[in-house]
C-alpha cells in the first residue's frame, strides 16, 4: 500500500481553504484526498422502503359503491311503502269517479249537488258557484241496492224475480250469460257458505313436488262415482304471485295434507312467493331488505370464486 506523505507545516498553506458555503456530505468520511474509495460509498444514497400507500381511487370507489347500493335499497324499501298507499288511493278514487259518473245521469237536475246547494245558498246567475263532490253516486248506488236488496227478500220481490229469471231463461245468449254471472255472484257474495275449507298440501304436479292448495268441498255426484266411490276432495291450487288463476283438482283424502295455518297466511305465502311465512312479521320493508341483503351477499361470493380462479 502506498504510504501517505507526512505534511508539514508548509504543506498545509498549498491545500485549498474549505468554503463555509460548501454543501456538507450526507455522513463524516475519511479525508477526501487519503480515500476516495469510501467517499463514493458514503455519498451514495441511502436506500429506503417506500412507504405503503393506500389507493385513492379504488377506496374512493368502494365508498361510492356503498352509497349507492345504501341508496338502492332504501329506494326500494320506499316503493314497497308507497306503491300499495298509491296504488289503493288510485283505485278507490278511480271506482268513486267511475260510480259517479254512471250515477250521476239519473239524479234529477234540481237535486245535482251544484243547483241543491245554489238553490238553498240563494246564488243565481254570476254569483252560483260550483262543487266538485266526489262521492255522491257512490252514496247513491249504496242506498239504492241496500233498497233492491230489502225488497228482493220480500214475497212480492222474489215473485218479480221469479217473473224476470223466466223471461231471460227464454232468450239463448242472454241465458247464458245472466247464469254464469248470477253463480259468479253467489259465489263471491254468498254469507251462508265458506269459499275454502282449509289450507293444505299435495303433490303436485308430480311425486316429491308438493304445492300450497285449498280443499274447496268434498267430491259429489258423477265425480265421486267415477272415482271409484272413494272420498276425494276438490283442491284448488292457485299460480304464484296471482292467486286469482289456478287449477281444480280432484285427490283422495288420504293423499292431502291439511296445514294448521288459516286460509289468510297461506294466501299471504302463496302473493309473497314464499317470502312471508305463517307466524313471522310479514312486513315488506324488512323482508325486501332481508332478500337484497341476500343477493348481495350471492353476488360477492360469485365475484370472489371468480377472482380466485382468474
Amino acid at each position: 500500500m502506498r504510504a501517505s506523505p507526512r505534511r508539514s507545516p508548509g504543506n498545509w498553506a498549498r491545500l485549498p481553504r474549505r468554503s463555509h458555503n460548501r454543501r456538507p456530505r450526507r455522513c463524516a468520511g475519511p479525508d477526501p484526498v487519503i480515500d476516495t474509495p469510501k467517499r463514493a460509498a458514503c455519498d451514495a444514497p441511502a436506500l429506503t422502503t417506500p412507504s405503503p400507500e393506500l389507493p385513492q381511487g379504488r377506496t374512493r370507489l368502494r365508498l361510492f359503491a356503498r352509497v349507492l347500493a345504501g341508496l338502492r335499497n332504501s329506494f326500494l324499501t320506499g316503493i314497497v311503502v308507497i306503491a300499495p298507499v298509491g296504488l289503493t288511493v288510485w283505485l278507490i278514487w278511480t271506482v268513486v269517479g267511475w260510480v259517479d259518473g254512471f250515477v250521476w245521469p239519473f239524479i234529477p237536475e234540481p237535486y245535482l249537488p251544484n243547483n241543491l246547494l245554489n238553490r238553498i245558498l240563494g246564488l243565481e246567475g254570476e254569483d252560483r258557484i260550483e262543487v266538485n263532490v266526489r262521492g255522491l253516486g257512490v252514496v247513491v248506488f249504496l242506498v239504492f241496492t241496500v233498497l233492491v236488496g230489502w225488497v228482493a227478500k220480500g214475497i212480492i220481490g222474489r215473485s218479480f224475480i221469479a217473473v224476470g229469471e223466466n223471461l231471460v231463461g227464454r232468450l239463448p245468449v242472454v241465458r247464458s250469460v245472466y247464469n254464469g254471472v248470477k253463480q259468479i255472484a253467489e259465489t263471491i257474495f254468498a254469507q251462508t257458505e265458506t269459499s275454502f275449507e282449509k289450507a293444505c298440501l299435495v303433490e303436485y304436479p308430480r311425486k316429491g313436488i308438493w304445492a300450497v292448495g285449498f280443499i274447496s268441498t268434498q267430491t259429489r255426484g258423477e265425480v265421486r262415482e267415477k272415482g271409484h266411490g272413494a272420498d276425494m276432495l276438490s283442491v284448488f291450487v292457485p299460480t304464484t304471485p296471482n292467486p286469482t288463476s289456478g287449477f281444480l283438482l280432484f285427490f283422495p283424502k288420504e293423499d292431502v295434507i291439511e296445514l294448521d295455518m288459516t286460509i289468510e297466511d297461506a294466501a299471504k305465502l302463496v302473493i309473497s312467493a314464499g317470502l312471508v311465512h305463517p307466524g313471522e312479521k310479514d312486513t315488506m320493508p324488512e323482508v325486501l331488505e332481508h332478500e337484497a341483503e341476500r343477493l348481495a351477499h350471492k353476488a360477492r361470493e360469485a365475484h370472489r370464486r371468480e377472482n380466485e380462479d382468474a
